[in-house]
């Protein structure tokens, strides 16, 4: 299957309008992120919003900040301390929330006390020392309403690692989305976990067998718990680093579906490209590639529906890098 007709339906994720260039910062100007736009917005729709804009708060604007207790702190102006916007800012949230049950991840504005996922200042009420502990109004709001929701910083997708991560999430989130529009069964449960087998195992081993215990028995009286409990562990599991090492075993389990079909020196090059990778000369996308060409020539009805082999478009590079 093309990578066009596999990836024809973009996911919408939500994203800080600034970072898309809109002209919506306290200084009247934006935070335009090339990656964000030029290659995500290729495959992805997106939703801009500015919390602050949206409240009221004008373009451009006087400067607000965290204050007060690092769990529970307010949002208030800089050089007008008795300007407090959380409530507002709050009740905001919590309505955007309720209207973006239809999209499959979030891109926030690192450091803002609206959108700041975390890391962001947390000034005493003094307003002379800070601590870089909070988690903005807006952004708190969000991640407890869609705590399954894969939501990113743009700093933190400077790391190639966190960024294949993230957009991995995102396709998961999607498809999982696009599963449930339609009527759930233990049969299609079984089948999405089947499909993204190897996705889970290069993540964490006891995970990708405690998701499939969790679908080895569905006792329709316990479906819908078992699939609460399924998703949870799912989305979870995806959020942890994949290590060179992890993604090395996968590599090699799924080399075991061709040992019947490939000869001996192909198994000595696909060997020798997993190693290759192992040893950081040469990146992720060069053995699955070679995996790819080889179950192309020998197909496999299994292989060919694990999301491990292209878990996102190839034209974003993700696999280049890491």
């Amino acid at each position: 299957m093309s990578e066009t007709s596999l990836y024809a339906e973009r996911p919408a994720i939500g994203v800080s309008a600034c970072l898309l260039g809109h002209n919506v910062r306290y200084d009247g100007g934006h935070k335009r992120d090339r990656y964000i736009v030029e290659k995500l917005g290729k495959h992805m729709e997106f939703l801009p919003i500015c919390p602050e804009a949206a409240i009221g708060l004008g373009v451009p604007r006087p400067t607000i900040h965290l204050v007060g207790d690092i769990q529970h702190p307010r949002l208030v102006g800089v050089s007008d301390p008795n300007r407090d916007v959380t409530d507002k800012m709050k009740q905001f949230a919590l309505k955007q929330a309720q209207e973006l049950n239809h999209i499959s991840g979030y891109i926030l504005k690192k450091n803002s006390p609206s959108c700041g996922m975390e890391r962001v200042k947390v000034y005493t009420d003094t307003g002379q020392q800070c601590i870089r502990k909070g988690t903005g109004v807006f952004a708190g709001v969000l991640m407890q309403q869609h705590p399954l929701l894969p939501i990113e910083e743009e700093g933190r997708l400077n790391d190639s690692v966190l960024k294949e991560n993230f957009v991995n999430r995102v396709y998961v989130y999607h498809r999982w989305r696009k599963l449930l529009s339609t009527q759930l069964t233990p049969a299609s449960l079984i089948t999405f976990h089947t499909e993204h087998k190897y996705l889970v195992m290069a993540h964490s081993q006891a995970a990708y067998q405690r998701l499939g215990k969790l679908v080895a028995n569905l006792p329709e009286k316990r479906f819908a718990t078992i699939t609460d409990d399924y998703i949870q562990e799912l989305m979870n599991t995806l959020k942890r680093r994949v290590t060179r090492k992890r993604h090395v075993n996968v590599l090699q389990h799924i080399m075991g579906y061709l040992k019947e079909c490939i000869s001996r020196d192909d198994k000595a090059e696909l060997s020798a490209s997993i190693e290759s990778y192992r040893r950081g000369e040469t990146p992720l996308i060069v053995p699955i590639t070679l995996l790819r060409h080889y179950f192309r020539l020998h197909p496999d009805s299994y292989m060919s529906k694990q999301v491990y082999l292209q878990p996102h478009p190839d034209s974003l590079g993700l696999r280049n890098s890491i």
